[in-house]
């Protein structure tokens, strides 16, 4: 049997709009979308009090480390927060991590997340994305500047549906490595970017990463590139479709070097809430909606964020329309990874429907108090 649904205010084409009912069939495909000055005369529409928005998409996430939830303190800084990774990450069981992964993975479903790019370093939580209701995107991702081989993450890829490999980022990977990564990739490229001053200082030869690689005796074959943007440009098929994830400390040049080189293939995918745990750092939100760039909405992991909402990170998105940042969330996520079927609420579309309660209505914007619900 159908179901017809209205809110005070439904997000359609981008904004959000009154007196619209939309109807799903038992598949959970849109049948209708319909506007109506007599809604309350119709007859078994169901009425949610806020905002209907279709379902999420989670455009940066790491499943894998939900069971390092609380483990590393907050505001540790970029290259604090690496080390502390490294040192916590053998302190538990993989059954700690499966339960862990499991709830962190029910949660997302009942906040209305449809869809995660999921980024991963082994195969441990795969079974609890398989049985999962959300539609994962898993890429595995080579880090470390001692891997000298592509074979393991291609082989883990090989083994499970709607996965590939991608690279970390442009400075925890040697040059080769890092192209291998990305040409070997057969989806979406992701790569950490940008998000620390002490990326853009190691080009430079300088900063924390600079001092801690030193330490470890470890040297960079990349740095002759001058920037990760020019690494990442001069070293990625412009054809190919790519997400770059925080770009806090992006230039106006780097975004312009990068949109000039990959056009509409590009997507910036923001993650305030990790970039607030770590250093207290900003995404670059004005920046990129100045030059007109796509961006979708990523939580990262619960190492470095206190939940896994989406709408806990638009919260700290200032100065945005509400319909804005939505769209982030739902349209923006679907287009970066190609799925047609979700992010919008329109008729043959499959995306989900997901209630946003206790907004500011009158202003519509989001408060303290606001929360995502599922309601298909």
């Amino acid at each position: 049997m159908n179901r017809k649904i209205t809110a005070h205010y439904t997000l359609v084409g981008g904004q959000l709009r009154s007196n619209i009912v939309v109807e799903v069939d038992s598949s959970r495909r849109i049948v209708s979308v319909v506007e109506s000055a007599t809604i309350d005369s119709m007859a078994g529409v169901e009425f949610y009090p806020g905002i209907l928005i279709p379902g999420m998409v989670n455009l940066h996430c790491h499943l894998e480390l939900a069971y390092l939830r609380g483990a590393i303190e907050e505001q540790t800084g970029f290259a604090g927060f690496a080390r502390a990774i490294g040192m916590v990450r053998d302190k538990f069981t993989i059954e700690e991590r499966l339960h862990a992964a499991s709830v962190a993975d029910s949660a997302m479903w009942q906040e209305g997340i449809e869809a995660v790019l999921d980024i991963a370093n082994d195969d441990v939580v795969m079974p609890v994305k398989e049985r999962s209701k959300i539609e994962y995107r898993t890429l595995f991702e080579l880090f470390g500047l001692g891997c000298n081989s592509i074979t393991k993450h291609q082989e883990m890829a090989e083994r499970y549906t709607n996965s590939s490999i991608t690279p970390h980022s442009t400075y925890s990977l040697q040059d080769q490595m890092f192209r291998s990564a990305a040409s070997n990739n057969r989806s979406t490229i992701s790569i950490h970017m940008l998000e620390s001053e002490a990326e853009t200082e190691l080009y430079r030869g300088q900063g924390s990463l600079m001092e801690w690689y030193e330490r470890m005796g470890w040297e960079c074959d990349f740095l002759h590139y001058g920037s990760p943007a020019q690494r990442v440009v001069r070293s990625i098929e412009p054809s190919r479709n790519v997400v770059l994830v925080h770009g806090c400390r992006a230039t106006g040049e780097d975004v312009a070097l990068i949109s000039d080189h990959f056009k509409d293939n590009v997507t910036w995918a923001l993650c305030p809430e990790s970039n607030r745990y770590i250093s207290n750092n900003r995404p670059p939100v004005e920046l990129l909606r100045k030059m007109g760039c796509r961006i979708g909405i990523g939580t990262d992991s619960l190492a470095s964020a206190r939940s896994l909402s989406l709408v806990d990170n638009l919260r700290l998105i200032d100065n945005v329309p509400l319909n804005e940042a939505l769209t982030w969330a739902t349209k923006g996520g679907a287009e970066a990874l190609g799925m047609d079927h979700l992010g919008e609420i329109a008729v043959g579309k499959r995306p989900g429907l997901v209630i946003i309660r206790d907004a500011d209505l009158h202003n519509l914007r989001l408060t303290p108090e606001s929360r995502a619900e599922r309601v298909v």
